[in-house]
């Protein structure tokens, strides 16, 4: 602002002028003042972190709790009633009703320009459907999750973009997407024989957005037996939609696995692992496999598997510089399923922002008969953890794509496929025989594998653990792809134990491909 010289006269108008702009900025200081962030939630986690551990309690009355999922699937939110319905930003608020399992309130807070308030439980934004019940018992309920609701594909109608509801776990798609794999705040002893803990967010702050806005703000207070921590979520949707993801960590005590930036999936068959039934559907799952560029750029894809015995798989890295669950392949007739759409669930790749340190990319994979249960974890294991009242900080952006090929170097050729059948070999009849191994043919394709020649001098690194015996190791060019197939044939010494390979394509010493890394389950 400009004044008028303080030389001049002090005239009546000229000092009730300077008082009103002198209140104006008062008032402009006041309003600007408050700002609730992460650094509000931070405190509230650290003095949790100091204090004993408190179990949230049931509120529910049996009727909810012990309702089975047909019942549960009966509350409707309903849509007139969304939270922020009456403004005229995009972005809107439905709820979860409590039920089954999801038996505790998680509190939900929105935070305005004057202050923060809680968003109440209102038994009138749900359909109960043929459920009887006494309203009285429900009264001081509360909610269990909440959904965003933005026009992400048509821009009359509302689309749920992402999705809170149960420990610390979310889900967030894109333009055209459908809901697949979830994310984690945050995953303690993944794996371990002690007994994985699934810290839950017991609170969240949700920002009021502004009519223009395109993203939306949400804060959250995660608590568990072990650690508490405060967490920052920006939600930016759109084609691919991102997630910029803060963190404050503290641990009550010590944890063996701290899984930063956690990703849950589920993998039942594919073509690396085929249906042990007879099944039209060539592949079922929500990803295909991990990707991970390591902190030497060193690219490196591990297809999934559905184990007979739980499989850890540990990849040492520093300062990794991403890695995700990817749903590579996105051709309908990999999954020929009308009803769930494989085809169209998101890839979810993690950008780390800043130095993670040293530490290690883990991949958990646990036996599952059926399609319902997530059975694939990968996190990052940080090698130190943070002293009793001090945090560790972190963040990362989190992608929800369908462009694979956009999170991968367009310098190196990718594995496209991997395939998995009985070895055989050609008899002096040209008649294929079985001969007990294990064949493997990898697919490579790539923009600078396609301008080479057919007869180029590509090889391959192939190297695998004493529990393997390569039997066949041939390259050929795929004239259909312009890329390379690998086959590797291997004779496994032990079938009760896994077995580990990799493979990488190179060119007069240079390398061509990312690493394929394998581990071909245990047989019993």
């Amino acid at each position: 602002m400009i004044f008028r010289s303080v030389q001049q006269p002090a005239s009546r108008n000229f000092l009730r002028d300077l008082m009103l702009v002198g209140s104006a900025i008062l008032a402009m200081g006041a309003s600007q003042a408050w700002a609730f962030n992460i650094d509000d939630v931070a405190a509230q986690a650290k003095t949790l972190a100091g204090e004993k551990y408190s179990a949230p309690t049931s509120n529910l009355p049996k009727v909810f709790s012990e309702m089975k999922f047909a019942d549960y699937q009966q509350i409707r939110f309903r849509t007139e009633k969304a939270y922020w319905s009456d403004q005229k930003t995009p972005f809107k608020l439905s709820f979860y009703h409590q039920g089954m399992h999801f038996d505790t309130p998680v509190k939900i807070n929105e935070v305005t320009a004057t202050g923060v308030s809680e968003i109440k439980y209102d038994p009138s934004r749900f359909d109960f459907g043929s459920l009887q019940f006494d309203a009285n018992a429900t009264k001081d309920l509360g909610y269990a999750g909440f959904r965003v609701l933005y026009p992400i594909n048509k821009a009359d109608k509302l689309d749920e973009i992402a999705t809170f509801l149960g420990a610390s776990y979310f889900r967030v798609v894109g333009k055209g997407q459908a809901y697949g794999l979830s994310a984690r705040g945050l995953a303690l002893d993944t794996a371990l024989p002690s007994g994985e803990e699934f810290p839950r967010f017991r609170e969240f702050w949700i920002e009021r957005p502004k009519p223009q806005d395109k993203h939306l703000v949400i804060f959250a207070l995660l608590d568990s037996p072990r650690a508490t921590g405060a967490y920052r979520l920006i939600i930016r949707p759109g084609k691919d939609t991102v997630v910029d993801v803060q963190a404050k960590v503290f641990l009550r005590d010590k944890v063996s696995k701290l899984g930063i930036a956690p990703l849950t999936s589920m993998y039942l068959f594919g073509s690396n692992q085929p249906s042990a039934q007879h099944n039209y559907r060539p592949e079922l799952h929500d990803s295909a496999g991990l990707q991970i560029l390591a902190g030497n750029d060193e690219w490196i894809w591990r297809p999934l598997n559905n184990p007979k015995h739980l499989a850890v798989s540990s990849y040492s890295v520093e300062n990794p510089k991403g890695f995700g669950l990817l749903q590579r392949g996105r051709e309908f007739s990999r999954y020929e399923d009308l009803d769930d759409r494989y085809d169209l669930r998101p890839s979810a790749w993690i950008e780390p922002r800043g130095e993670w340190g040293k530490g290690s990319i883990e991949l958990v994979e646990i036996p599952t008969p059926d399609e319902t249960n997530d059975n694939i974890v990968a996190f990052f294991n940080p090698e130190k953890r943070p002293e009793p009242g001090q945090s560790m900080d972190f963040s990362y952006r989190l992608h929800w794509t369908m462009d694979e090929d956009a999170l991968h170097s367009q310098k190196i050729a990718q594995v496209k496929q991997t395939m998995r059948s009985v070895g055989d070999v050609k008899q002096a009849n040209l008649i294929r025989q079985p001969d007990g191994s294990t064949a493997l043919v990898v697919d490579f394709e790539g923009a600078n594998l396609k301008v080479l020649p057919p007869d180029a001098s590509v090889t391959t690194q192939v190297s695998t653990d004493s529990n393997a015996e390569v039997k066949e190791n041939a390259l050929r060019y795929n004239p259909v792809t312009q890329g390379w197939r690998l086959t590797l044939r291997i004779k496994v010494k032990d079938p009760k134990k896994p077995t580990e390979m990799r493979a990488a394509l190179v060119k007069d010493g240079q390398t061509l491909s990312e690493t394929w890394s394998y581990q071909l389950p245990a047989d019993e």
